[in-house]
């Protein structure tokens, strides 16, 4: 992703409503990816720690917008320990960034819910409020970036973006 923020996809990178994030489970797979992350050039970064599968020490959540944190559902779902909820949700407030927890997770996850020390967090980033285009420029906007990626079978699709 950062590599196609600085090419094919640049025009988007810096687009204020358009929110660019990575999954993070655990410390081998999930920690590397939260760099790559700062490093494209993204206006609205976000963490998806789900499943959280582990302690993830402490996070350097500089150019981080939002926090999103679960755990594994369904079956063979594996636990997720409360202090690690609780860890990465006090990091969160002492950076200033909006901690939304997801669920508990678990083979019957609608039973263990969502609350965390009796609260709900509902937090998000503030949003760009922007005008829509006027049709002309939407659908030329759309047709650029669909040009960078065409579709395999796009002679047998019908025309998605005509104009009328």
């Amino acid at each position: 992703m950062r590599d196609l923020l600085q090419t094919k996809l640049r025009l988007a990178a810096d687009r204020p409503h358009v929110w660019w994030g990575v999954s993070v489970e655990n410390r081998k797979h999930g920690l590397p990816r939260i760099d790559h992350l700062r490093a494209a050039p993204a206006r609205t970064r976000f963490l998806s720690v789900e499943p959280l599968l582990e302690d993830l020490g402490p996070l350097n959540l500089e150019g981080i917008s939002w926090v999103i944190v679960g755990g594994e559902s369904g079956a063979g779902a594996r636990p997720m320990k409360k202090e690690w909820v609780l860890a990465i949700c006090a990091q969160c407030h002492k950076a200033g960034v909006p901690f939304f927890f997801k669920q508990w997770g678990g083979v019957h996850k609608k039973q263990a819910g969502r609350r965390l020390e009796g609260k709900t967090y509902d937090e998000f980033p503030s949003r760009a409020e922007q005008p829509v285009l006027e049709t002309r420029r939407r659908l030329a906007a759309i047709a650029e970036i669909a040009s960078l990626y065409p579709s395999p079978s796009a002679e047998s699709e019908p025309e998605l973006f005509s104009a009328q």
